[in-house]
């Protein structure tokens, strides 16, 4: 058990030194920089580095317990910034899922409508295509018919119900669940995820993980934003990890969906067979649609 725990701390001492203290600390650096240099001086790199070698003499001056007062503190403001932003981050996550709050609710509705417009003209565009070619097709035809699909898909997986990209593809999966299985994933993931083995579990988690990581990057933006108050060049910063964050998490967003549609065509009727919907007799197979309706009937109850 000593071992155990001993893990354990690690384990933790690590998450909070990457999570919290070292961005903490890189934005409590740009802090003093902002402060050093304002809008007039921004690139003065001669005028910085006379300042940090002055900031650098003062902290040797000081006695061995000052200073490591002031490691302590700094340590402390750094992660107390750490914590800030990570609550912050549940607010990134919901802009980029489309989930917007009630002052946005009409602003959210009109970029759906225009989304759900475009995704179907798309569609139109690849049916013409493939209508032009009902036979045998050139390379050439059956190219363009891949480049039309490839745009639909790259707009959305199934007919637009969220204001983003991001929110698209999780809606993708509960409308491609529903309408061709019949499962309602609102209430139908937490008892699939029971059942799902291992493997499967550990991918999913991963994905999840590395969206949630993004989240939490493209979150330290604000605070950067926040700086250019003081200090413009601040802005580059912001929106380099802001974009960073973003492109992470539309790529975990991709793989998470993926996976969750893999396990739900490999595992559907697992979940039938484990409420008694479905008979492991019947054969391998995807969830069939009556299946899925009744185990939507089941796990609703009624709500």
């Amino acid at each position: 058990m000593g071992g155990f725990f001993q893990q354990l701390a690690k384990t933790l001492a690590d998450r909070w030194i990457s999570l919290l203290v070292l961005p903490g600390a890189f934005f409590l650096g740009a802090v003093w920089v902002s402060v050093s240099l304002g809008h007039r001086d921004g690139w003065d790199v001669a005028l910085l580095t006379r300042r940090a070698q002055s900031a650098a003499a003062d902290v040797a001056d000081l006695s061995s317990g000052a200073q490591a007062l002031l490691v302590v503190a700094l340590l402390a403001a750094a992660a107390g910034v750490g914590f800030v932003v990570q609550a912050l981050a549940g607010g990134t996550r919901r802009v980029w899922l489309g989930q917007w709050p009630h002052p946005f609710v009409t602003l959210a509705a009109r970029r759906t409508t225009r989304r759900r417009a475009r995704w179907h003209r798309l569609v139109e565009e690849r049916r013409a295509l493939e209508a032009a070619s009902p036979g045998t097709r050139t390379r050439e035809q059956q190219d363009r018919i891949d480049a039309a699909a490839g745009r639909v898909t790259g707009l959305a997986m199934a007919e637009p119900g969220r204001p983003t990209w991001m929110g698209d593809r999780i809606h993708a999966v509960e409308s491609i669940a529903y309408h061709r299985y019949g499962l309602d994933l609102t209430y139908g993931w937490s008892r699939l995820w029971l059942i799902l083995p291992d493997p499967a579990r550990t991918e999913l988690t991963a994905a999840h993980s590395a969206f949630a990581a993004a989240v939490a990057t493209g979150t330290w933006a604000v605070p950067y934003l926040l700086l250019t108050v003081i200090w413009w060049p601040t802005v580059l910063v912001a929106a380099a990890i802001g974009l960073t964050g973003w492109a992470r998490a539309r790529a975990a967003v991709a793989d998470f969906t993926t996976l969750t549609e893999a396990a739900l065509d490999l595992h559907g009727r697992a979940l039938a067979v484990a409420l008694g919907v479905g008979d492991l007799a019947e054969g391998a197979g995807p969830l069939t649609l009556d299946e899925g309706e009744h185990i939507t009937h089941l796990v609703r109850k009624g709500r």
